[in-house]
């Protein structure tokens, strides 16, 4: 049986279901660790229609069925490639129980415990967001086209110049090539936007299995330095 939803901002969402794994995993159909507070979904709502007023949406034509969580003056934003299968019917980013994201923000030291996807506005208390470099859901990320990332590098620029993060992290060179046209390397980037500056981690997608989880580990500490340099990481 399907987990509960719930209504937030008029956008239906998974209630939250199950507690990570022993693995730091979620179950099937699981995206979040406990049950939504009024506050908190009122508070979604508020930065939905915030997003709204400041233009941070999906550009013209474009939709997303994962929605961005942006505020001012964070510390990191992150940027995914596109929303898969399970991010779209979930509404929440790397959604996919394979996906490492999370457990990797956890154990970095960006979060003080392991969220589950469906939490993820709580990430803006810590000064932390995510987006897309895409907004169309897709199975894989090969089954994207360019013309899915036009505009990405200008909406990115406006971002950064609007809510002046301090950082953009994009998790995965394929988000940031498609931002960009170039192909990056691991790590900080020559390139800024407005003052924030850019950083490539590796994809943290199930498809990227060849690169083993204490590389994937290795680069979000590197960054988790380079933003918070007196932290314990």
């Amino acid at each position: 049986m399907l987990p509960p939803v719930l209504r937030v901002g008029g956008v239906r969402r998974l209630r939250p279901c199950l507690r990570p794994n022993s693995r730091g995993h979620f179950g099937r159909g699981c995206v979040g660790a406990h049950r939504a507070h009024p506050a908190r979904v009122r508070g979604a709502t508020r930065r939905a229609r915030t997003r709204v007023r400041s233009g941070l949406t999906a550009p013209a034509g474009k939709s997303s069925a994962v929605p961005d969580v942006l505020g001012p003056s964070l510390e990191v934003v992150f940027c995914g490639i596109n929303p898969g299968r399970w991010s779209g019917a979930h509404a929440a980013h790397f959604a996919n129980p394979r996906n490492d994201f999370w457990r990797a923000l956890h154990a970095a030291g960006f979060t003080p415990r392991l969220y589950a996807p469906g939490e993820q506005y709580a990430l803006l208390a810590l000064g932390l967001g995510i987006t897309n470099a895409a907004y169309r859901t897709t199975p894989g990320s090969g089954d994207l086209r360019r013309a899915d990332f036009a505009g990405a590098e200008e909406r990115l620029r406006s971002l950064a110049v609007s809510l002046a993060p301090r950082a953009i992290a994009f998790v995965g060179k394929e988000a940031y090539r498609g931002a960009f046209g170039e192909r990056p390397e691991h790590g900080l980037q020559a390139r800024r936007l407005g003052e924030a500056f850019l950083f490539v981690l590796p994809s943290t997608s199930p498809a990227n299995a060849a690169v083993p989880w204490e590389e994937r580990l290795r680069w979000f500490r590197t960054l988790r330095a380079l933003v918070s340099p007196s932290s314990d990481s």
